[in-house]
């Protein structure tokens, strides 16, 4: 932890006794960005009042930002040197300084804050708290937006940490950010770097917004004239208002963070964006949004964001995949460009037909899928599980339409010279440049670098589930018929088999459907069972993208005469110690 943000979290120490550590991120979150925005303030404090006395409203909303540049104010007569003049005053005076701050600011009620200053102030702790904050000059001069939003990460993940939640709720890694933004600016490169270049960046799930902060870090160091609008929801009340606070901070629009759950109302519903990204929870349910999506899906049919299909209740984020597809900006105004993190599951989860099957149908079908990369594991605070990157595109490259790029980065990691909760491992600049020029290289990998990247057509996922009888028997072994004389299925024979698009050299995909079925069933079916026969009723498309068994590397199994040498000196050191118990 950096030295600012210890010192910080130690102001915690004021705390011991009157709250119990779990609790302690209610304090010093709002706290600092309190402290934030007031630094911030200081310089034009004066001119606000002044102006505060000739508008009100809207009107002096539009003369702050005229005079200021300032998206936000504050029309209190208290600022944090002043409130330590009156200390028998403090807790009327401080929640009228934060009533104070213009309508856009309502992140310190998703705090609660004037429970917790009331609380405070009984227990005797309030002076001491505002008196220790007033230290920290969090001045943009003094810290810049970055470091703020480091500042942020790491207060939050030592609340996290001390309240034993799952800190990859609220952010993620800045190493897992910044590939992930690199790959979506990567097919951009020359048009981001032209001068008045405007881009618009949305994130769904935009936790405390550090997906939304390295977006615009990672352009303006392409750009420092470029400038790029940010939007985000998020459904958490204190990292949505981390998350807005931030941005009011970085001179953005605060009404473009909206508080709400993304998947039962898209607060952006008029909106699509030049790029998304997010990192939705993975393995969560959506019981709670689900009546809204069902009734959204019936409503808005296969063209809304989840016509595509519905995944099982118990796990959401392939929603999130369908969603940002929904929201990148359309082909006929440019297109955009998506990235999400997922765990495994979406690649393969859900037989032929089911709605996690018809998702990456649709996506495939479509076009949309440019690369998935595998991230290595231990990469994330929460999880030491295997994490993918989607990366969607609705207006591809020429070279790249009609494919699929996998890569494997899972072995460009360096370890962590100290655990941050699950995360061992770090993608350095060095890794994320080179996993940035196999994405960029695409079929033309250097000699080092082949082995990692593989490129696939969208038939190359696909398959056929087909449905093959037996006829049942009876008693003397005859098959039993129907009225039309058609021998009846035996339910306990009844087996499917998966027939890929590509069995038998077939290069029609989809198409090619009842010529490379029935090629299957003569070779691998019929052979075996002669009376079987095809059921072409209960035939559905399945896709799956089994991304471990492309990449897996044969490893041999260690000589005999090795293992017999281990197990030999394993015996031996347990007979010694039996005849020590013996002794």
């Amino acid at each position: 932890m950096s030295n600012l943000g210890t010192f910080v979290w130690s102001i915690a120490d004021q705390l011991r006794g009157v709250y119990k550590p779990h609790q302690y991120g209610g304090v010093i979150l709002p706290f600092t960005i309190l402290r934030r925005l007031d630094c911030i303030l200081e310089p034009t404090r004066e001119q606000v009042r002044e102006l505060a006395t000739r508008f009100e409203g809207g009107a002096l909303d539009l003369q702050v930002k005229r005079a200021t540049g300032l998206t936000f104010h504050n029309t209190s007569a208290f600022d944090f040197g002043t409130l330590l003049q009156d200390p028998e005053g403090l807790r009327a005076n401080l929640l009228d300084y934060v009533n104070g701050f213009s309508a856009s600011i309502d992140v310190f009620e998703r705090f609660g804050f004037e429970t917790e200053v009331a609380k405070l102030d009984e227990k005797n702790r309030l002076y001491l708290v505002v008196s220790k904050f007033a230290e920290v000059d969090l001045h943009p001069n003094v810290l810049s937006n970055a470091d703020m939003g480091d500042l942020f990460e790491e207060l939050i993940r030592k609340f996290a940490e001390a309240s034993n939640e799952e800190a990859g709720e609220h952010y993620t890694p800045r190493d897992a950010i910044k590939l992930m933004v690199d790959l979506l600016y990567s097919e951009e490169n020359i048009s981001l770097i032209q001068p008045g270049t405007v881009r618009t960046v949305y994130d769904p799930t935009a936790g405390t917004g550090g997906m939304l902060s390295v977006a615009e870090e990672r352009l303006v160091e392409r750009n420092p004239d470029a400038r790029l609008r940010l939007y985000g929801q998020e459904i958490n009340d204190q990292s949505y208002a981390i998350c807005k606070s931030d941005m009011i901070a970085k001179g953005q629009d605060a009404t473009n963070i909206k508080l709400g759950d993304t998947l039962a109302e898209d607060l952006f519903w008029d909106r699509q964006f030049d790029f998304c990204l997010a990192n939705p929870p993975y393995g969560v349910d959506w019981k709670a949004s689900e009546a809204a999506v069902k009734e959204e899906r019936a409503r808005t049919g296969p063209d809304g964001r989840f016509g595509p299909g519905l995944p099982a209740v118990s796990d959401g984020q392939m929603l999130f995949l369908t969603h940002l597809a929904a929201k990148m900006r359309p082909r006929s105004e440019g297109g955009g460009r998506a990235g999400i993190v997922l765990n495994g599951s979406p690649l393969f989860n859900g037989g032929a037909g089911s709605g996690p099957s018809e998702i990456r149908r649709y996506l495939l079908e479509n076009d949309l899928v440019e690369a998935i990369v595998a991230l290595p594991t231990d990469m994330f605070f929460n999880t030491g599980i295997a994490t993918y990157i989607w990366l969607l595109d609705n207006t591809k490259a020429e070279q790249r339409r009609g494919y699929v790029q996998l890569i494997d980065a899972t072995s460009f990691w360096t370890k962590l010279r100290k655990s941050l909760g699950s995360k061992r491992r770090e993608l350095d600049e060095a890794a994320r440049a080179r996993i940035v020029a196999i994405h960029d290289n695409f079929d033309n990998q250097t000699e080092g670098d082949a082995e990692f990247s593989k490129i696939f057509t969208a038939a190359d996922f696909g398959y056929w589930t087909i449905t093959v009888e037996r006829p049942l028997l009876d008693e003397a072994g005859n098959p039993v018929t129907d009225r039309k004389g058609q021998p009846k299925p035996d339910t306990k024979k009844r087996d499917t088999e998966n027939v890929p698009f590509t069995y038998g050299g077939n290069t029609r995909g989809a198409d090619g459907a009842e010529a490379t079925i029935k090629t299957y069933m003569d070779a691998e079916v019929l052979p075996h069972v002669p009376d079987a026969w095809l059921d072409p009723k209960k035939t559905k498309v399945g896709y799956e993208i089994p991304f471990t068994r492309h990449f897996y590397r044969y490893v041999p199994p260690r000589p005999l005469a090795e293992i017999d040498a281990d197990l030999e000196k394993q015996v031996a050191r347990i007979l010694e110690l039996l005849r020590e118990v013996e002794g």
